[in-house]
């Protein structure tokens, strides 16, 4: 028989107890039966108690006993201060339980508690399980509610939602039900917002849930409700130009009186904030600039403004002066975005002599303009940031946009490029162009106002063939052809992905189509597209947050699924550039601004719905923001371009991937330039590869490459 090493005993058997009394006690006696020191500790057990940690319905003292002596006592002292079960009247039994961690060792006793009628209400107890809630405008929030009634009388309870619009409320802001003694529920209270984003401040709400009923008082829990930003603030300048003086005379005049442009900011959104504007370019210090007042509040659903004043001293010779200085609009609160928060203003300063006076420098004119027209004809220069450059398939040809707002052509005339003169002049910066594959005989041009214009290669290039607009100011940030040239797709700043039918006859009796003829609405800025994989159907999408997804638009209703990148991204963080080999379609490469450069295998998700593979990631420019890279026809050469004023050139396999020799892993330099280089381009001929690029320096470049000893080709 095992030898007992604790003993206890009860002072009493049976305890009587009324709810809303004194408690009631009794005390527990416990020996050292054993021959070592012992600590013990005791618990008060009831079948069906309530098991909330915070419901203490017993107390004890002490709560651990210190070390004892072999056959030395202790005593504990236990208060029953209420029902262990909420509403329970009645006999039920209570387990002693005396334990040691010493002993390894217990002693149980039993004792009869008997729960009289209570003699008085106790407060419904109400608990929150979420106490924090968020939402935006227009969405429906669930918010569940607990209730307990621990008296021995049924309840009536009326459960109230105060702090918020009772409108928001969509069954009300108040639920009435009966609980009976020791009952629990749980109710859901069902809160939406207004979708009108001006009836929905972005902001943190209280709210109380107050719980009352007919035989006590009430009791309350609080929560929050934070509606979450939403919307975006319009930045507009207005006029793009001013000019000093505003009317020009015949005669000399010394006027310089200063002009105002109307810096306006429309709060689209439901997040009060405030506003100011930062100056930069080329031009701002040759000017005096001032804005008025510095900043100013932004009101949901109101329009503010600041007034820009600008002045400049007036040259006494010479042609009026075209100065460019950019604003930006900056919220103090970053949550939402400013959309086209970057606008180029113009101000133009006419000499106090007009023109026609300044006849002793005519003859000094003419011979410049007679330079000027043979400089013009010799080769057209861009005179601002190059954005966008492309090869032809046959190699002898190239295109370049601007932000100077055109589209120049360029010649390869062996191993260099000769200017072709200006292909086209539009109204805003160029931010992409693009070649149509099959004939090359069109040229697409992506424009910063939203426009997409189409020009016929070998026609009169005054006018373009069409031109394409969904939103206006929308910037066009992309823009990719299908193979067979029937489709073009361009990506926006909005998000927008809109898919354009050009397979028409332009002549003057064709109808216009201006409205695309598919579309997607994504929730990040979209800076890269490419066709994937063989046939007309996957276009590979990639922007802002390092979004990259894969839509398969031949699908009725299909929606872009997303590709897991590596390098997850904040709202800086932008995937720049996707490239595919013609020859090698599921051969796909991506840079982002974070510096990487990845290869993917496309065959595998392209075929199934599964994870894309990435076959090889590396940072090539110094960890600074890759914005361009391009795919050789037959997959074997990577090039690639900067901030880092690098352009690179990197060897491939079969694969798809680098080389690990040492020699080829790091990639060839191309050539290093003076400033970022925004587009490159690689093609290859017989015996050579022709890298072709576009810098912030205005300049287009073509360096030609040997190409590597590899078998790659084999």
């Amino acid at each position: 028989m095992t030898e007992n090493l604790i003993s206890a005993k009860v002072s009493t058997q049976v305890l009587k107890f009324k709810p809303g009394g004194p408690p009631a006690t009794f005390e527990v006696t416990v020996i050292n039966e054993s021959e070592q020191f012992a600590s013990f500790q005791l618990e008060v057990i009831a079948a069906g108690a309530n098991p909330n940690p915070g419901f203490l319905w017993y107390s004890l003292s002490p709560e651990v006993s210190s070390k004892k002596p072999p056959g030395d006592s202790t005593k504990f002292y236990v208060a029953i201060a209420d029902s262990p079960v909420p509403g329970f009247a009645g006999m039920m039994n209570l387990t002693v339980r005396v334990f040691s961690v010493e002993l390894r060792d217990e002693e149980r006793q039993i004792v009869r508690l008997f729960v009289q009628e209570g003699a008085g209400s106790k407060l419904l107890q109400l608990e929150l399980p979420v106490k924090k809630f968020q939402a935006s405008p227009g969405q429906l929030v669930e918010i569940p509610v607990r209730v307990r009634n621990p008296n021995q009388q049924t309840a009536e309870v009326v459960l109230s939602f105060l702090g918020v619009k009772s409108s928001w409320l969509v069954n009300g802001a108040e639920q009435q039900f009966k609980l009976d003694p020791g009952g629990h529920k749980e109710v859901t209270f069902s809160c939406q917002p207004p979708s009108a984003i001006i009836q929905a401040p972005s902001e943190v709400y209280p709210f109380t849930i107050e719980a009352t009923h007919h035989i006590g008082s009430f009791a309350r829990e609080q929560g929050t409700l934070e509606i979450l930003p939403t919307g975006c603030v319009k930045f507009t300048c207005t006029p793009q130009q001013q000019t000093i003086p505003p009317n020009g005379g015949w005669l000399p005049s010394r006027q310089s009186d200063p002009v105002t442009y109307e810096l306006l900011f429309e709060n689209a959104s439901n997040l009060p904030s405030s506003a100011s504007v930062q100056l930069h370019g080329k031009d701002q210090q040759k000017c005096n600039l001032e804005i008025n007042p510095s900043d100013t509040d932004l009101t949901p659903g109101e329009t503010s403004k600041l007034l820009l004043r600008a002045s400049k001293q007036r040259h006494r010779w010479g042609l009026p002066q075209k100065l460019l200085f950019n604003v930006t609009g900056v919220l103090s609160d970053q949550r939402i975005e400013v959309q086209n928060d970057t606008q180029t203003l113009a101000l133009r300063v006419r000499p106090t002599i007009p023109p026609w006076l300044q006849l002793a420098g005519l003859l000094m004119l003419v011979v410049l303009l007679i330079l000027l027209w043979s400089w013009l004809i010799r080769g057209q220069r861009h005179t601002q940031a190059v954005t966008s450059v492309r090869f032809n398939g046959l190699a002898d040809q190239v295109i370049s946009g601007s932000d100077d707002q055109t589209i120049l052509s360029w010649k390869v005339v062996g191993n260099s490029l000769k200017s072709a003169g200006k292909f086209a002049q539009v109204e805003k910066a160029v931010r992409v162009v693009r070649y149509q594959p099959v004939n090359n005989d069109l040229v697409a041009g992506g424009l910063e106002n939203g426009e997409i214009k189409l020009w016929d290669v070998l026609g009169n290039r005054k006018q373009p063939l069409e031109s394409f607009v969904d939103q206006k100011d929308d910037r066009v940030l992309a823009l990719e052809f299908t193979k067979n040239s029937r489709y073009l797709f361009s990506g926006h700043g909005s998000g927008a992905v809109l898919q354009w039918n050009i397979e028409q006859d332009f002549s003057a009796n064709s109808p216009r189509r201006n409205q695309p003829v598919n579309e997607q609405r994504l929730n990040f800025a979209v800076y890269a597209l490419a066709m994937v994989g063989d046939g007309d159907k996957n276009l590979a999408i990639a922007g802002r947050f390092n979004k990259l997804m894969l839509w398969n638009f031949t699908s009725n209703n299909s929606r872009p699924r997303p590709i897991r990148y590596r390098e997850s991204g904040g709202k800086d963080d932008y995937i720049q550039s996707l490239a595919v080999a013609a020859n090698k379609p599921t051969l796909m490469a991506t840079a982002d601004t974070q510096g990487y450069i990845t290869l993917w295998d496309m065959r595998q998700c392209l075929a199934k719905n599964v994870e894309c593979k990435d076959i090889d990631t590396w940072k090539g420019h110094g960890g600074k923001p890759v914005r361009s890279v391009s795919l050789s026809k037959d997959g074997c050469y990577l090039a690639s371009a900067g901030d880092d004023q690098r352009e690179m050139l990197w060897p491939l396999t079969s694969r798809g991937d680098r080389y690990q020799n040492l020699n080829l892993l790091n990639g060839t330099l191309i050539r290093r330039v003076p400033s970022k280089v925004n587009d490159v381009a690689v093609i290859s001929r017989e015996n050579d590869l022709l890298v072709v690029s576009g810098s912030d320096d205005h300049q287009v470049r073509l360096r030609p490459i040997p190409k590597s000893n590899t078998d790659c080709g084999k």
